[in-house]
């Protein structure tokens, strides 16, 4: 059958992304504590494509990503990924991004029950057919934060707000960071961490927490900062705090980004 992708364009224009986006496939991640987890991921895939050809064959993605949603994979698997990508498609760089909810089991501080919270993860990489690697983590964590200014100034109580944190790192070649340990270093700069089931004695003591540690915004993004900048896996952050104000109509917000070690794979 006659191939009209592989037919010649004279316009002269490299296009720098072409592809497939909001492809949902379930996918397994794999876990800290081993094993699995099954998540509906949303993609997004696509390869440059010189200026000589008419289109590429969108098919080939799929192909790609069906065989690929059957292999447990973390991060270092999207090299893998858009190798196959780039060699099936013959092209000169490819980029992949795999969106998902991924949930952690959480304990209760006082009563112990035990539930799942979950957290927006993307998986995010870029490779060139002479082999340079880039790929970005991004989780994004739900927390209280509570306001000091309200705290000093109130004869009794301080309003709060649920707010969410979101960092994007960058990975010391050959080293990793799982999920789990990011979200337990971002929950650690919160007011108090949010949990998805609280008895009567759970409120108490969250409330409380949150109450002796109050935290503007910039408290947080600057806890975080000093946080991520200790741990010797990460090259590179770029993080954002967003407090969802309960006595205002707008939001307060803050984001900070900066290399903290030589980066990049070969």
């Amino acid at each position: 059958m006659k191939d009209i992708q592989n037919l010649s364009d004279t316009r002269g224009i490299d296009i720098q992304k072409v592809g497939v986006t909001d492809i949902h496939l379930p996918f397994l991640i794999k876990m800290k504590q081993g094993g699995f987890q099954s998540v509906l991921a949303d993609i997004q895939v696509t390869v440059s494509l010189p200026n000589q050809y008419k289109g590429t064959h969108m098919s080939r993605f799929v192909e790609v990503l069906n065989e690929w949603r059957q292999k447990a994979v973390s991060l270092h698997e999207i090299r893998h990924m858009l190798e196959d990508i780039i060699q099936r498609l013959d092209a000169k760089e490819g980029h992949l991004q795999l969106a998902f909810k991924y949930f952690i089991e959480k304990e209760a501080p006082v009563s112990h029950l035990k539930s799942v919270l979950d957290y927006d993860v993307v998986f995010s990489g870029n490779l060139t057919d002479n082999g340079a690697f880039d790929h970005i983590m991004t989780v994004t964590v739900p927390f209280t934060s509570l306001c000091p200014c309200s705290k000093a100034i109130s004869a009794y109580g301080a309003h709060n707000q649920r707010s969410l944190m979101k960092a994007s790192v960058r990975f010391v070649p050959h080293r990793f960071v799982w999920i789990e340990d990011l979200v337990q270093v971002m929950e650690a700069q919160a007011s108090s961490p949010i949990y998805p089931l609280l008895k009567r004695e759970d409120e108490k003591f969250v409330t409380e927490a949150a109450y002796d540690n109050p935290k503007f915004v910039e408290d947080t993004i600057r806890d975080l900062v000093v946080a991520f900048r200790q741990m010797n896996s990460i090259s590179w952050f770029d993080v954002e705090c967003k407090n969802f104000e309960s006595i205002h109509n707008h939001n307060a917000y803050a984001r900070h980004s900066e290399y903290t070690q030589p980066s990049g794979e070969k």
